[in-house]
């Protein structure tokens, strides 16, 4: 297993080029998760968070693999561990992209990284992605995303919940009830098959968790939403997120923030049902 781990850093280096065109549809399903009454239309900014929408693999029905995602191998390297998860994102803003324009993603893999977890050996790989409008740059992003080992048959995922209490200093908080039809239209606004938010039995029987994890974009859009919220009339220039535990259906879970960087920026987390920290976010302003 080790050699064939080391061979997936020959992955680094590698490129692809996606287009596609923005449409309101997905960013309308978005802004109805969210109970806004705002109705995108061509023109609009797709909004910080709405990239999300597009660039998704649109794999065939015969390449899907057990997971719900697309089989491994093709741009991401065949990482031969079972569980797929995202791990965070780093976001820089330079130009907002525009509904009904077309868009470019040109993204790279910068590093694959091997190391031993808690729960056994972790594959961390980190893609960096530029995207373009017609106007040309408007957005660079890094993801790490993560691989690992499911747990042993009849163990719950030792993972879960093991995270520092969660800051109580907060200047802005809201309470967020996640439920099966939240994270079926946000899966559905994304065209994210991952299992792990939708299919109950496969997320407690294969994966052992309790419960549907709530996506990490997703949460993050609620810790960015809360942000925006409290910083009417300001420029957002980056925003980073990093997941330090899931979040499920089970129990609502809070978003919560306040100003840092004499407020040219916001420190926000997510508070898990046990009040431990569940994802950490930096939003910049200027």
């Amino acid at each position: 297993m080790t050699q064939e781990l080391d061979k997936l850093r020959e992955w680094i280096g590698r490129s692809e080029v996606v287009e596609e065109l923005s449409v309101a549809r997905p960013i309308r399903a978005i802004f109805a998760l969210l109970d806004k009454a705002e109705l995108a239309k061509e023109g609009d900014p797709i909004g910080p968070m709405g990239h999300w929408c597009f660039f998704q693999p649109h794999a065939r029905a015969s390449e899907i693999g057990p997971d719900g995602h697309p089989k491994r191998g093709g741009f991401m390297p065949p990482v031969p561990l079972p569980r797929r998860m995202f791990g965070g994102a780093r976001t820089t803003y330079i130009k907002p992209l525009l509904i009904g324009e077309r868009m470019r993603r040109e993204g790279r893999i910068t590093d694959v990284n091997i190391k031993g977890g808690r729960t056994g050996t972790l594959v961390i790989c980190t893609v960096k992605y530029s995207f373009y409008g017609e106007s040309g740059l408007a957005m660079e992003e890094e993801h790490d995303i993560i691989y690992r080992d499911n747990p042993p048959p009849g163990a719950s995922d030792g993972n879960v919940g093991k995270t520092n209490p969660a800051p109580s200093d907060y200047a802005w908080v809201r309470t967020v009830t996640p439920e099966p039809v939240m994270l079926f239209r946000y899966s559905s606004a994304t065209f994210n098959g991952h299992r792990i938010h939708y299919d109950r039995k496969y997320v407690t029987e294969v994966e052992g968790y309790p419960g549907l994890i709530v996506h990490g974009p997703l949460t993050a859009t609620f810790l960015l939403e809360l942000a925006l919220a409290n910083n009417p009339g300001k420029s957002l220039k980056g925003f980073s997120f990093q997941a330090r535990a899931p979040l499920f259906d089970t129990a609502p879970f809070r978003v919560a923030g306040k100003p840092a960087g004499n407020g040219e920026a916001a420190e926000l987390w997510s508070i898990t049902p046990e009040g431990t920290v569940g994802t950490v976010a930096t939003a910049n302003f200027a």
